[in-house]
C-alpha cells in the first residue's frame, strides 16, 4: 500500500523529484571525490613537502566542497517542497473522500480515527517522503560509489567491506522486522486515546453532573497507558538500532586501521590511501546509517499508508446516480415514502418496516412515536444520509437515489435533532442555508425563528462570533438559529427532526404561527415528541417499532389509535382529558 500510495501521489511532482535526484546525485559525487583529493594532498604534498601541490589540490578541494554544499541545499529545498505538497494534496483528498461518506461509513471507521488518519497518519507518510528525498537518493549512490572509490585506493582491504556491509544490513533488517507490528498497534492505540478524549471533552457536563471525573480519569489513563506500553516497546527496538550500527562502525574502523597499518608498514599502501580508505568506509557506513533512519520510519509509514488507503478506497453506500434524473417542476415539494424499509448492517431486525407516507405542498405531516420507533431514521432517509434498504423515497416524484445530490439537497431544508452551529459568525452560519442571502433575508429568517430579539441584543448583531458547535449559545438559542438557517433557504420541503424540543410552549407556539405563512407553498415534515407541537398538523403518522400503526388528524387518532392515545395521555392534564373525551365522542358520532 505504501509503495502504491507514494507512486500515485508523487506523480504530479515528478519535476521536483527529478531536481532532487539530480542535485543529490551531483552532491554525493562531489563528496566522494573529497577523500581522494585529501589522499593526494597527503601523499603528493605533505609527504614530499611540495607546498604548490598542497595549495593547488586544496583549492580544488574547496571548490568541490562548495559545489557539494550548494547541491545539498538545493536538494533539501526541492525535497521539502515536494513533501509539503504531497501532504497538502493527501489531506485534501482525504477530506473530500470523507465528505462523500454517509453516516454509515463515518460510524464504521469512527470519527476519531478519521481525524487521526487525516492528521497524524498523513504526517508520518509525509515525514517518510522528506527522508526519502534527502536519503533514498544519496544513500545508494554514496554506498556504491564509496565501495568503488575504496577499492581504487586499495583492493587488499576490500574483504573488510564484504564482511561489514552485509552484517550491517542483516542486523538492521532484523530490528526493523520487529518494529512493524508495534507501529501498527501504536496507531490503533492513538485512535483509542483520541476517542476517549473526544468523548470526555464533549460530555464534560455529564461527567461533572454525575461526579465521574475519577472514573473518566482512570478510563483515559488506561488508554494512555496502553499507548505508552506499545510506544515503549517500539522505542526499545528503535533505541537498539543506533548502538548496533555504531558497534559495526567502530569495529570496522579498528579493523581498517589495524590491517591497513600493517600494509603501510610493509610498503604495500600509502598513508594517504589508508586515510582515504578509512574515510570511504565511514561514508559507506554513514550511507547505511542514513538508510537505517529511513528504514526506521518505513514501518510506521507503511501502517499509516494502509489506514489512509482504506479511507480513500472506501466507497460511500450513498452513491450518486450515473445518469441523474431531473425533478418534475409540476411536482415540486411532493414527498412520498413507498413501502420503505431500513435496516442497519448486521442488525437483527429492520428499524423501519414497510412505511408509507405522502406529503404535498401546503401540508404539514407530523411523525410521532415512542423512543426508538424510527422517527429520526425516517427523516434521515429523505436527504440520503442513509439509503433505504427497501422501497422508495421520492422527492418531486423522483426516487432520491436517481437525483443528483446537489439537486436533492437544494430542495430540502433540514433542521437536525441536535442543533449544530459552525465556528465563525451568525452571518456565516445562516449563509450555510443560502449563500446569496442578504441581511434583510437573514433578519427575516431570524424573526420567523423567534431569534431576532436575542441576536439584536448582541453588540455585533449578525457578525457576533459563534464558538465551535455554538457552545456560546443556549440549547434553545441554537435550535432557533438552526431553524433560521433552514428558513433562509426557502426550500420546497422542510424537515424538522424534533427541532422544537428545547423551546418553551409560548415560543414554540409563536414560532409555529410565524412558520405557517412561510411554508404555505412548501411541504413540512415534523418529527416531535411533544403533542402540542403537532396537534394542528394536517396529518399525523404514528410509528411503533418501525411500523405505521395510525395516520390521521389529532382528533381522529385519539378516537382510533391506542398508541397515540398513550402518548397523549402521558402529556395532558385532567382538564385536557375531559375536553378530549368530548371531542372524541363528536368525531365518532
Amino acid at each position: 500500500m505504501l509503495t502504491t500510495l507514494l507512486r500515485e501521489r508523487l506523480r504530479p511532482h515528478r519535476a521536483w523529484l527529478l531536481a532532487v535526484l539530480l542535485l543529490q546525485g551531483a552532491g554525493v559525487i562531489a563528496m566522494l571525490y573529497l577523500p581522494s583529493i585529501n589522499a593526494r594532498i597527503i601523499d603528493e604534498g605533505v609527504v614530499t613537502g611540495d607546498s604548490g601541490t598542497i595549495w593547488r589540490l586544496g583549492g580544488v578541494m574547496l571548490a568541490v566542497s562548495v559545489a557539494q554544499i550548494v547541491c545539498s541545499l538545493g536538494a533539501a529545498w526541492f525535497g521539502a517542497r515536494t513533501a509539503m505538497a504531497f501532504g497538502r494534496d493527501l489531506r485534501r483528498d482525504l477530506f473530500r473522500r470523507v465528505g462523500t461518506f454517509s453516516a454509515r461509513e463515518v460510524q464504521q471507521i469512527g470519527a476519531p480515527s478519521l481525524i487521526t488518519r487525516t492528521t497524524n497518519d498523513v504526517q508520518q507518510v509525509q515525514m517518510l517522503v522528506v527522508m526519502a528525498c534527502l536519503i533514498a537518493v544519496s544513500s545508494p549512490i554514496m554506498m556504491v560509489g564509496g565501495v568503488v572509490m575504496a577499492l581504487r585506493e586499495d583492493v587488499g582491504l576490500g574483504w573488510i567491506l564484504l564482511v561489514v556491509v552485509p552484517a550491517l544490513f542483516v542486523s538492521v533488517g532484523f530490528v526493523v522486522s520487529r518494529m512493524v507490528p508495534s507501529f501498527r498497534e501504536m496507531q490503533g492505540r492513538i485512535d483509542e486515546v483520541n476517542r476517549v478524549l473526544r468523548e470526555q471533552i464533549t460530555g464534560i457536563r455529564v461527567v461533572r453532573a454525575f461526579v465521574r471525573e475519577r472514573h473518566e480519569t482512570q478510563r483515559f489513563g488506561g488508554a494512555n497507558d496502553g499507548l505508552t506500553d506499545v510506544a515503549t516497546r517500539a522505542g526499545r527496538w528503535m533505541a537498539t538500532m543506533f548502538p548496533l550500527v555504531m558497534l559495526v562502525v567502530n569495529v570496522s574502523s579498528v579493523a581498517v586501521i589495524w590491517f591497513g597499518g600493517h600494509r603501510v608498514d610493509a610498503g604495500q599502501m600509502q598513508p594517504g590511501a589508508l586515510t582515504a580508505f578509512l574515510a570511504y568506509l565511514m561514508q559507506i557506513l554513514m550511507s547505511v546509517m542514513m538508510a537505517t533512519f529511513m528504514l526506521m520510519q518505513v514501518p510506521r509509514s507503511a501502517v499509516c499508508a494502509d489506514r489512509i488507503v482504506e479511507v480513500l478506497q472506501t466507497e460511500t453506500s450513498v452513491r450518486p446516480p450515473e445518469r441523474p434524473l431531473a425533478l418534475d417542476p409540476a411536482r415540486r415539494g411532493h414527498l412520498e415514502l413507498v413501502d420503505v424499509t431500513f435496516a442497519y448492517p448486521g442488525a437483527e431486525s429492520p428499524v423501519l418496516h414497510g412505511v408509507d407516507l405522502v406529503a404535498r405542498p401546503g401540508e404539514t405531516v407530523a411523525v410521532v412515536g415512542s423512543t426508538g420507533a424510527g422517527k429520526s431514521t425516517l427523516v434521515n432517509l429523505v436527504p440520503r444520509l442513509f439509503d433505504a434498504t427497501g422501497g422508495q423515497v421520492r422527492v418531486g416524484g423522483v426516487d432520491v437515489r436517481d437525483l443528483d445530490p446537489e439537486t436533492l439537497w437544494a430542495e430540502l431544508g433540514l433542521v437536525p435533532q441536535k442543533a449544530y452551529l459552525f465556528s465563525g459568525t451568525l452571518r456565516s452560519n445562516l449563509a450555510h442555508g443560502a449563500r446569496d442571502a442578504d441581511d434583510d433575508a437573514m433578519w427575516r429568517a431570524l424573526e420567523i425563528a423567534q431569534a431576532r430579539d436575542f441576536v439584536e441584543a448582541l453588540p455585533e448583531g449578525l457578525d457576533a462570533p459563534v464558538a465551535q458547535g455554538g457552545t456560546n449559545f443556549s440549547g434553545g438559542q441554537r435550535q432557533r438559529l438552526a431553524i433560521a438557517r433552514a428558513v433562509v433557504r426557502r426550500p420546497a420541503v422542510y424537515l424538522f427532526d424534533d427541532s422544537f424540543s428545547a423551546l418553551d410552549l409560548a415560543t414554540d407556539a409563536r414560532l409555529r404561527a410565524a412558520l405557517r405563512p412561510v411554508t404555505r407553498d412548501a411541504t413540512v415534515l415534523v418529527v416531535a415528541q411533544r403533542v402540542s407541537t403537532i396537534r394542528d398538523a394536517d396529518r399525523i403518522v404514528v410509528l411503533d417499532d418501525g411500523r405505521v400503526v395510525g395516520a390521521g388528524t389529532h382528533d381522529e387518532l385519539l378516537a382510533t389509535c391506542p398508541t397515540y392515545r398513550e402518548i397523549v395521555d402521558s402529556q395532558i392534564t385532567a382538564a385536557d382529558r375531559a375536553d378530549r373525551a368530548e371531542r372524541a365522542e363528536e368525531v365518532l358520532a
